[in-house]
């Protein structure tokens, strides 16, 4: 444990009230939760038994944590919310460290089931989402009520501290705490701790291809577009509207928190600026994170997805992104060595022609940032058409990953070499931990070692290939379409033009489509040849490892698929390892040539990818075999930031590679070598240089220093009110003023003493306490009664029943039905049934804009459900809040001059006995519903007649044997007496 550590928790200590604690961002709050958790146990206390600890909002990677920190010296148990009654309260008594739901712990503490004598501390380790109406703020107020209790509160997003009017005080007072503890990086302790043995940090800055800073750059200039469309409407504040925030997930929050309040008044064009910025925000963080086959499939899922009613794909620079990307995996090209391109105007122009069977590493520039790299480029096939011309552009990162790796094994040798009998070595794991950003980057890098970055794209490439040819229907095998357009067909993997299309405006994207078409057809036809074949040179090695589509599939190098030169040939894995007599006419002495290379890196390659498959979590040995260049690989541990698992300490690697830099885990990284001082740990940082990836870690940086330095300043200037005992005075109704009715109605009674008021109470279901109304409800002074209801959500009379319903909850409610029967119930059982639509504090109180309001019933309009609701059930009560505290004050006045609802009841409301006898049904019928609802739809019965034939007749079998007459004198006439006796005495048609 670190010096600043041990002072943070000595500083909380201090205050019997407990105190908030801020940190930066990957700091220790495992093991300071641990440190206060062990100190609190083994601290002598007021509670009877010691008292039991508290833990509340803790993420299951932090509970993970806090138990490895606490192993072999305190029991920690994990309290499901569905744990019965009698086992959560055996481990109350236990004394034990909790980790608790907030649900069941104030259902807990609402029935006594937890006295709050019996609690030692309360530890909240999410303390920036708490809020006044926060069920973590409930149940700090249920435990302060009438005990001095410590209440400790961490939190590592100093940015979410700062957001909104007072954030930190306003969570203070919620959690009745008094003291602010803030710790930064910066801090003084804090950062002499972590600076004293640093690693050794080396900076790779790997430049972007052209193409991929022409994307940035255009993706970059729509969204500034769009944040200057944005800024037009007057409707934001204009200094949260900037490029550099826009990176971050939090500017989605930023914006819709301000227009939330006018969301119903706003345009659809605005709204949908909104989700475009969202959109814009991925692909500036795709570019860098994934592979270009990948990325493309992306823009052509937004092409189509958004591509009718999204803004920013009408912008001047879409087209140049859409261009770029597509250009970065293949090129349209006619045969004859002219280039096809698109102009704004979706006609094709020509380009510089280019030579056959030429390996191109040259630029091309197109308009002023189209400049795309040509490595590896490929031709589909050498007759007259338009054929696709394959570039599968590589991540840059990959290289450098490779040859990282590579110089990292050199240096294990030979320290090996030079350390031999040196014992301080033996400690040493020679781990290489790669960190990425999600779990698919971690495959594709792990592949890209196993099999070699020019396999991984071709692989990509193919399932692009098929997945487009699926789209459009392509069967398996060779189909020739019946019908063709005139000119265009498929013929032999390739798309025939005549010689007026060739110089009139054709659309480019048909012809593109055709041609990816032919290319799929082509690949199909050469996997079916191979599997009908069996004959095939297969490479073993490769069989094992290959995924997808092409798992376990021989390639063969033609002249349609061939692969050219690649820049470094030592990263071999080509997958191309033979060259056959299939379609060699076409081929040249290059042909044969590339062939040999190929042949030469896949013979290179394949030891190591059969000393690599042994193990899944590919965690291979130091002699991993001979690679192109004859080196060995390092054992290497991929790991997915986005998992949110801290596995520093499982693996203690010697060399860390931050593939994707996060300044969570390189703050992480920093507390590890603090606490392993003596361990050797060496880190690379892998930037794309002049990227949005650079300046979005620099403003995660300067927007944490900023945070703090608020922080800072709030902490000067808080106010935080105590009572004469020095405990902290929360959002309570004893400090509210008096209703003015109220003072009138004590002047009206001349000298009179104010009647004693009684308590409310309120019925509340279990399920209810995921929402924060209950919390709202205890704060207005009504007694909340927690308890499993069979009808309705909260009773407040005997007579009125409530079904309460937020927005997306109604809509989903209609939709399947649910909420029919609810409310079907409740007009069973109570008098008025009322159903509430709660609004959010912070959104419009408005269902819909009033352009979206029709003047016929329409079976998909929310309107139109409700009005048939209200129709089939009149007795029903719609009530409409618009936020939580406006609900509490709507049920306070219901409850004016009505009677208490009994809690017994309440549980028994809607539950049938032994005797099948359903309790407290308004209608007085208890009889079998179900036989009533049967009686209703026979012919001849009405509304004004079934009463009568239940008073009749005691069963629906004494019913069918009723003769004409009687059944005449209960329903009322004869007519309808006939029409029932026929139906009953019909006889049922026979299926033959």
């Amino acid at each position: 444990m670190l010096a600043f550590e041990e002072q943070v928790v000595a500083d909380l200590v201090e205050d019997p009230n407990g105190g908030l604690v801020v940190l930066s961002s990957g700091l220790p709050l495992a093991s300071l939760a641990a440190t206060l958790l062990l100190y609190l146990h083994q601290t002598p206390g007021d509670a009877a038994g010691g008292g039991c600890l508290l833990v509340l909002s803790a993420p299951d990677p932090l509970k993970a944590r806090i138990r490895r920190r606490l192993q072999e010296k305190l029991q920690v148990h994990d309290v499901p919310p569905d744990l019965p009654a009698q086992q959560r309260a055996s481990l109350y008594a236990s004394g034990a460290a909790l980790f608790l739901s907030p649900r069941a712990l104030a259902a807990d503490l609402l029935t006594s089931r937890l006295l709050p004598s019996r609690v030692r501390a309360l530890l909240l380790l999410s303390a920036h989402r708490s809020t006044d109406t926060s069920s973590d703020a409930f149940i700090a107020r249920l435990l302060r009520q009438r005990n001095l209790l410590p209440v400790y509160a961490f939190s590592d997003c100093p940015h979410a501290m700062v957001t909104g009017f007072s954030k930190a005080e306003r969570t203070m007072k919620s959690l009745y705490v008094r003291r602010l503890h803030l710790w930064p990086r910066f801090h003084v302790l804090a950062a002499a701790d972590l600076e004293r043995a640093p690693p050794d940090v080396v900076d790779v800055r790997v430049p972007m291809t052209p193409p991929m800073r022409g994307i940035q750059a255009a993706v970059l200039a729509t969204m500034d577009a769009c944040l200057k469309e944005l800024r037009r409407t007057n409707k934001v504040d204009v200094e949260d509207l900037t490029v550099d925030k826009g990176l971050f997930k939090s500017f989605d929050e930023i914006v819709r928190r301000q227009l939330d309040p006018i969301w119903h008044t706003l345009g659809k064009k605005t709204k949908q600026l909104v989700a475009d910025l969202r959109t814009l925000r991925k692909l500036l963080d795709y570019l860098v994170r994934y592979d270009a086959v990948t990325y493309l499939k992306y823009l052509d899922t937004l092409r189509v997805s958004e591509g009718v009613r999204s803004v920013w794909i009408l912008s001047d620079s879409s087209h140049k992104i859409f261009e770029l990307a597509k250009r970065r995996v293949y090129q349209a090209v006619r045969t004859d060595g002219v280039k096809v391109s698109i102009d704004n105007k979706g006609t094709p122009t020509k380009k510089r022609k280019v030579a056959h069977n030429t390996t191109k590493k040259g630029k091309e520039t197109e308009n002023e940032d189209s400049t795309v790299g040509r490595d590896n480029t490929q031709k589909v096939n050498t007759d007259v058409g338009i054929v696709l011309e394959e570039v599968l552009e590589e991540a840059p990162k990959w290289k450098v990953l490779w040859e990282l790796l590579q110089e990292i094994a050199e240096e294990q040798m030979k320290s090996d070499a030079g350390n031999v009998h040196d014992e301080d070595k033996s400690d040493e794991s020679g781990i290489v931990l790669v960190t990425c950003k999600d779990e698919r980057t971690c495959l594709e890098l792990q592949e890209c070692i196993l099999k070699g970055p020019c396999q991984v794209m071709r692989e990509e490439w193919e399932k692009y290939l098929i997945g487009k040819a699926e789209l459009h229907g392509l069967n398996k095998k060779n189909k020739r379409k019946s019908e063709q357009p005139k000119g265009v067909g498929v013929l032999d993997g390739e798309v025939q033009m005549g010689p007026s299309e060739s110089a009139g405006p054709v659309s480019i994207s048909k012809l593109e489509t055709n041609a990816l078409l032919a290319a799929a057809s082509e690949l199909r036809n050469i996997s079916n040849e191979a599997d009908v074949s069996g004959g095939s040179t297969r490479s073993c090695s490769k069989k094992g490892v290959a995924r997808g589509k092409a798992k376990g599939k021989p390639k063969k190098t033609t002249a349609k698929r061939q692969a050219s030169n690649r820049k470094n040939k030592s990263k071999g894995g080509n997958d191309n390892s033979q060259a056959t007599d299939l379609d060699s006419e076409g081929q040249s002495g290059k042909t044969d040539e590339q062939a040999e290379i190929d042949a030469s890196k896949a013979s290179t390659y394949d030891a190591s990818v059969s000393a690599s498959t042994s193990n899944d979590k590919f965690r291979h040995s130091s002699a991993l075999g001979n690679l192109a260049n004859g080196k060995p690989l390092p054992p290497v541990q991929f790991h997915a930031l986005d998992s949110d698992q801290h596995v520093i300490d499982v693996w203690k690697p010697s060399v860390i590679i931050v593939y994707h830099p996060d300044i969570t885990f390189v703050r992480e990284i920093e507390v590890y070598k603090a606490e392993n001082s003596s361990r050797k740990l060496k880190v690379y940082f892998l930037f794309y240089e002049d990227s949005t990836e650079v300046q979005k870690f620099e403003s995660s940086i300067r927007r944490e220093n900023e945070a703090f330095e608020s922080l800072i300043r709030q902490k000067s200037l808080m106010m935080i009110p105590v009572d004469q005992d020095g405990r902290c005075i929360g959002p309570t109704v004893v400090n509210e003023p008096e209703p003015l009715l109220c003072q009138n109605s004590i002047t009206r009674k001349a000298g009179g003493k104010k009647a004693p008021e009684k308590e409310m109470q309120v019925i509340v279901d279990m399920r209810e306490f995921m929402s924060s109304l209950p919390n709202v409800l205890h704060q207005k002074g009504i007694r909340i009664v927690p308890v499993t209801l069979e009808v309705g959500d909260y009773v407040l009379s005997p007579l009125i029943c409530v079904e309460r319903k937020s927005i997306t909850d109604l809509f989903q409610s209609f939709a399947s039905g649910r909420l029919y029967n609810q409310v079907e119930t409740m007009a069973r059982y109570y008098k008025i049934p009322v159903l509430l639509i709660e609004f959010s504090q912070d959104k419009s109180f408005s269902f819909q804009s009033a352009n979206e309001i029709g003047d016929d019933v329409s079976p998909t309009n929310i309107i139109s459900k409700l009005s048939l609701l209200v129709l089939h059930f009149p007795r029903l009560r719609i009530i409409w809040s618009r936020s939580l505290h406006a609900t509490a004050e709507i049920f306070m006045s219901l409850k004016t001059n009505q009677d208490e609802p009994d809690e017994k009841k309440a549980t028994r409301v809607g539950v049938p006995s032994e005797d099948g006898i359903v309790e407290d049904d308004v209608r007085s019928e208890n009889y079998n519903t179900s036989a009533i609802e049967f009686l209703r739809r026979l012919p001849g019965v009405t509304d004004s007649n079934y009463r009568a034939i239940m008073d009749g007749c005691n069963s629906l079998a004494e019913l069918a044997l009723l003769p004409v007459e009687r059944l005449a004198e209960l329903m009322g006439g004869q007519k309808a007496a006939r029409t029932l006796r026929e139906f009953l005495d019909a006889k049922c048609p026979t299926m033959l």
